[in-house]
């Protein structure tokens, strides 16, 4: 089995957001739990490019997509 190619810190960094295990919590904290009706790309707390990088990695189902879906779960709980 292939390990993911991107980790959490990493699509962190990639988002423009403080990759460290803190602001990672931080910010998990901030923000979850999203409604489920709510995909992640529309929540209202990212930009503009941001919500466009989320929205164009699940769709693509690139190699930023497991994180992706990984954060998505984060925000859930």
């Amino acid at each position: 089995m292939q390990s993911p190619t991107h980790n959490l810190p990493s699509l962190f960094k990639q988002l423009g957001l403080p990759a460290d295990p803190a602001g990672i919590n931080a910010f998990i904290s901030t923000h979850s739990p999203l409604p489920a009706s709510l995909s992640l790309a529309d929540a209202s707390f990212w930009t503009a490019a941001q919500a466009d990088f989320l929205r164009e990695e699940i769709l693509e189902d690139a190699d930023w997509a497991e994180v992706v879906d990984q954060l998505n779960l984060l925000l859930r709980k």
